[in-house]
């Protein structure tokens, strides 16, 4: 039976230290896969963009690490200042317990990534460079582990002190350079504002162009401003710039055809894989077995879209007979 007792301060500091290191790998490998799909994009599974999932995934995956990393070393510091300072703190239940099941997940994922890699190979699916990178991203990090807690529970890192906090200086250099890649790869926190504040004023525009078509169909004439699109009956109201909170700029050019106008912060090649609401499609006319193109290309600064309504993809709707 073990003789040295488990204090409050033994159980709080081992499972708050187990806590933070499991949830704080999980956030490290699932960063590092977001960076590898980032460059090595697969075009069937990696539906990303910097305006939906993919922003949102990695900069929480950056907070957790942000938070998580300097806890866990600060309760491993603590523990091992414990065990210093009156070593039967070693001999505690709750710190066996903890290693002895950090060093079964580690194995175990360890295995299980293994499995994985063979499968794939076996079934003679493409081993991508994003997926190896993955597969040995999961077996260095799970690795390291095993052999660090291993060697914890042989007491290597008592007879070792300098290492042991070398190790902590390393793991949290590692870690740093981790958070601030993603800053090179998704901008700053006031360049991802400017990049969502821009997905929606597309989304704006995109949102006008329909109910403008809508218009046209109802009563087969361009609205004179924005403001007859207003309809308080269905609670329709405009969108407006979501930073300066004005209008966007709206004009006819033709009996069927229109411009509308925002300013955006960055230029955007495409909203490829960005959030979408229905909209109607490209009013251009396109001649049979042309692809339409994305329409929604703009610069930095204002930009204008010019759309012609075809009244053979949007035609009237029919008038009811006796209204």
């Amino acid at each position: 039976m073990d003789k040295t007792k488990v204090t409050p301060k033994d159980f709080v500091l081992w499972v708050g230290a187990m806590v933070t290191l499991y949830a704080g790998v999980i956030a490290f490998i699932n960063l590092i896969f977001d960076y590898i799909n980032h460059a090595f994009p697969n075009p069937v599974t990696d539906s990303y963009s910097y305006y939906s999932g993919y922003s949102t995934s990695v900069s929480y995956e950056m907070a957790a690490l942000i938070v998580l990393t300097p806890v866990f070393l600060i309760l491993m510091r603590v523990i091992r200042n414990d065990m210093a300072h009156d070593h039967s703190r070693r001999e505690v239940w709750v710190r066996r317990w903890a290693l002895f099941l950090t060093l079964f997940l580690a194995g175990a994922t360890m295995v299980v990534d293994l499995i994985i890699l063979l499968n794939t190979f076996l079934q003679g699916e493409d081993l991508t460079t994003g997926f190896l990178l993955k597969v040995l991203t999961v077996l260095l990090v799970t690795g390291l582990g095993f052999m660090h807690f291993l060697a914890d529970l042989r007491g290597y890192w008592d007879r070792e002190p300098m290492r042991a906090r070398m190790v902590n200086y390393a793991v949290g250099a590692v870690v740093l350079i981790t958070i601030i890649a993603g800053f090179f790869i998704l901008g700053t926190p006031q360049q991802m504002r400017e990049k969502k504040q821009d997905a929606i004023r597309v989304q704006d525009l995109q949102n006008i162009q329909y109910q403008i078509v809508n218009y046209w169909q109802q009563k087969e004439k361009l609205p004179v401003s924005l403001a007859e699109l207003n309809d308080p009956i269905t609670n329709n109201m405009l969108p407006v710039d979501p930073q300066t909170k004005a209008q966007y700029s709206y004009e006819t050019t033709g009996k069927m055809a229109f411009k509308l106008c925002a300013t955006f912060a960055n230029a955007g090649d495409s909203m490829e894989g960005g959030p979408y609401r229905p909209t109607a499609k490209p009013m251009e006319p396109v001649s049979a077995g042309t692809p339409i193109q994305d329409s929604w290309q703009h610069g930095a600064g204002e930009a204008c879209f010019e759309r012609i309504i075809d009244p053979e993809r949007y035609p009237p709707y029919p008038k009811t007979a006796g209204f």
